[in-house]
């Protein structure tokens, strides 16, 4: 199972797909709808909020295991 950094460049390359520019940390915080603090806390404590990343993928209609578990 990724832990929230491996999380973060995942949902890079996925926004990165639909944005077709770079992605910043703060992208990644306005698409899991939270604050860039609380998400740089989060992202330095290395702590993965679940519920965020969840409800991100029921709204992006995305498998939320492409995000958690690596490809075999």
């Amino acid at each position: 199972m990724r832990d929230f950094k491996e999380i973060v460049v995942e949902l890079k390359l996925y926004l990165k797909e639909r944005k077709d520019k770079k992605v910043l940390d703060k992208d990644v915080a306005m698409a899991l709808d939270m604050s860039q603090s609380q998400f740089a806390t989060l992202k330095r404590r290395n702590s993965t909020p679940y519920v965020n990343i969840l409800k991100f993928c029921k709204d992006e209609e995305l498998c939320c295991s492409e995000l958690f578990f690596e490809r075999v």
